[in-house]
């Protein structure tokens, strides 16, 4: 399974902006998937994911009623909709996915992982 994010770039304080992670070698509702985000000098963290199933997503506390996950099985692609940005937004995000039906928020339960996309928030 191959992923590849995009969609990233330089926004304003209050924008949106929506990430893809394009999936190939598997489709994306064989998988549960999820995005995660690294700031400079800081870890990478948990944003959110989806089961398989696509009936289960859970976000962290942090992006919850701003960010949505979703997919497009015809084009093998989850999205990330990121909606009133805040400077403390501002990382490179991760897609990442898993043979699993369950979703999950820790990054050492997923098996493949998309190269980055680079989100940058101005104040």
């Amino acid at each position: 399974v191959q992923l590849q994010a995009s969609g990233g770039g330089l926004v304003q304080a209050g924008d949106s902006l929506r990430l893809s992670c394009a999936a190939s070698g598997r489709t994306v509702s064989m998988l549960a998937m999820g995005w995660f985000r690294q700031a400079a000098g800081k870890e990478r963290e948990f944003v959110g994911t989806i089961s398989r199933s696509g009936a289960i997503t859970y976000y962290a506390d942090s992006v919850k009623g701003r960010f949505t996950i979703s997919r497009d099985s015809a084009k093998n692609t989850m999205y990330l909709q990121m909606n009133s940005l805040k400077f403390e937004d501002t990382a490179v995000y991760y897609c990442a996915a898993r043979e699993s039906h369950y979703a999950s928020n820790s990054p050492g339960h997923y098996d493949y992982w998309g190269q980055g996309t680079l989100v940058t928030v101005s104040s």
